[in-house]
């Protein structure tokens, strides 16, 4: 990656509109930072400042960050807070997040992504090998088995 070796000042000219244009995680900003070649208590000390300017909120980051996968991708909690984890976001923030998600549009949108699966496997035959496939589909999309399988027993 290419270092750029720019000042403090320059350097939060440069991060202000990049944190500004999205909700950023910490690590992303951090990266950012790192790339134009400052030291980690530069980094640490443009980090406060964000956060001071209110250019840079954790817990409205991942309450965006779970709304938006939620609404556009169909994710379920799981893997909402799995790559929440990943981006070094807070046990806090992240149960925040959940939080926010509406549990009736929650189990409805698990009953919609239910529904199409079930649709597009009308042409199987195997009880077995359909219910096999909607669990599958529905885990990788981040459901918890709990919900899964009460509309599993519906089939």
């Amino acid at each position: 990656m290419l270092r750029l070796n720019i000042g403090k000042k320059e350097a939060f000219k440069k991060i202000t509109p990049f944190c500004a244009y999205q909700e950023r995680s910490h690590q992303q900003v951090k990266e950012k930072l790192y790339s134009f070649g400052l030291y980690k208590n530069e980094v640490e000390e443009l980090i406060s400042k964000l956060i001071e300017h209110n250019f840079l909120n954790e817990e409205r980051y991942a309450e965006v960050f779970a709304g938006g996968k939620f609404r556009i991708k169909g994710w379920g909690k799981v893997k909402i807070k799995y790559e929440l984890k990943q981006q070094g976001v807070s046990d806090y923030c992240i149960k925040k997040a959940l939080s926010a998600i509406d549990a009736e549009d929650y189990y409805n949108k698990c009953n919609e992504l239910f529904e199409n699966k079930k649709n597009t496997l009308s042409k199987e035959k195997n009880i077995f090998s359909k219910r096999k496939k909607i669990q599958s589909y529905l885990l990788q999309k981040g459901y918890e088995s709990s919900i899964i399988n009460d509309f599993i027993k519906t089939l």
